[in-house]
């Protein structure tokens, strides 16, 4: 995968899973290759699907509103998600699908190398800290291979519940401050402690 340009192509054109045959379009990703942040959700939904970018449903509109809130333009951001591809009836992703489209995101992480990965809901934040339970580390940075990762709740789930919304809104408030630190490199999340092994995850709970 020599540069960018040629990973969306190799996204756009997968057929390594089922989710292939059904979509409309693949969903790569959009924002800057130099954010400081990247943000990675569970899966496109159905205005994804079409539009062929993350995030620009409902759930995209209050991330949007979120980012607006601390001054932060999306443009300037990496939004992606944990597979590229449309899950039928927005169900959540199967093991074998997050597998499929693991190597993609992992390269998206090596090329755009953010200060800070916000995990939005459970499915990205197990990506990094299998076996943890969101509704425990959520607003809480945590080193992962000499990146800061910031785990918060997804949208959908405070488009659902207000608790869940006024969480989110404040992890969003703690995020400039986070990123400033990190850049100037006076701050260091603790390396986390030995986790127990991953089970199927729900994405909100």
């Amino acid at each position: 995968m020599p540069d960018y340009a040629s990973l969306i192509d190799q996204i756009k054109t997968c057929d390594a899973c089922t989710l292939s045959k059904e979509r409309t379009q693949a969903v790569p990703g959009n924002g800057s290759t130099d954010a400081d942040i990247f943000f990675i959700g569970e899966g496109p939904g159905f205005y994804e699907d079409r539009e062929g970018v993350p995030f620009v449903g409902r759930a995209g509109a209050l991330l949007n509103r979120m980012l607006d809130g601390i001054g932060i333009r999306r443009d300037d951001v990496y939004v992606t998600n944990m597979v590229k591809c449309r899950p039928p009836n927005n169900r959540d992703p199967l093991p074998a699908e997050i597998e499929s489209c693991k190597p993609f995101l992992d390269e998206q992480l090596n090329m755009v190398r953010p200060k800070v990965i916000v995990t939005l809901g459970r499915y990205s934040f197990s990506k990094f800290f299998p076996g943890e339970a969101i509704s425990r580390a959520r607003g809480k940075p945590r080193s992962w291979n000499g990146l800061v990762v910031y785990p918060m709740y997804h949208p959908a789930a405070a488009l659902r519940n207000s608790k869940f919304h006024d969480a989110l809104q404040r992890d969003f408030s703690a995020l400039p401050e986070l990123v400033r630190e990190v850049s100037e490199r006076q701050y260091r999340p603790p390396d986390p402690a030995p986790q127990p092994a991953a089970k199927q995850l729900g994405m909100f709970g």
